[in-house]
């Protein structure tokens, strides 16, 4: 984000993100999850789990029940609409500090436009709509991203505001939307230790 007056009024330089909601900060095209549903790993997500339903885990019940192959479970759909956090030739966290933050992430917000600097993030909700099942073998990611909400706050860790986006997760073979994700976040900067407010 971009940097604001120390002096100024830390609210006031979160007006152009709150007069931007409704708007559609992608680019148009959509991110991917950096892998494939493949059946394994279904079953490791199960196993800590022991989440036992035939769909997840038997080809032949999620066929007879008109699916083409075993079906993720929808707790972990975000799980793979995430690109690739790290690739070989990257330094993924530049600092061995407590509460270092990664240089880069899919998850955040540094690449947000409006409004002021932030250097913390953390989620504070996530909803989903589901439409129907991804199934092994299939793709997906997230299609647009969409303002729903900005809420300046100032909290015991810092001053920021509070976001909420909305994304479609579609899949790469036909860009069926297959569920719709409202995330929400605070983006903040982080209170100087010591400092009285």
């Amino acid at each position: 984000m971009n940097s604001a007056g120390e002096n100024g009024d830390w609210q006031a330089a979160w007006k152009p993100v709150v007069d931007a909601v409704g708007r559609d900060f992608s680019d148009g095209t959509t991110v991917f999850g950096a892998d494939p549903v493949e059946r394994g790993a279904i079953r490791r997500f199960l196993e800590p789990l022991e989440l036992d339903c035939a769909l997840h885990t038997d080809p032949a019940v999620a066929r007879a029940h008109g699916f083409a192959d075993v079906t993720m479970p929808y707790t972990g759909l975000i799980t793979w609409t995430i690109p690739p956090m790290w690739e070989p030739g990257q330094t993924l966290f530049d600092s061995a500090e407590r509460d270092a933050q990664p240089v880069h992430s899919p998850i955040n917000n540094q690449d947000m436009p409006l409004g002021p600097r932030t250097t913390g993030f953390f989620a504070t909700g996530i909803e989903f709509d589901f439409l129907r099942p991804v199934v092994a073998g299939e793709r997906v990611g997230r299609s647009g991203r969409r303002l729903v909400d900005c809420v300046p706050k100032e909290t015991s860790v810092g001053r920021g505001a509070f976001l909420t986006w909305e994304s479609d997760i579609v899949t790469e073979a036909d860009g069926e939307v297959v569920a719709r994700i409202r995330t929400s976040t605070y983006a903040y900067e982080p209170t100087p230790k010591g400092a009285v407010r």
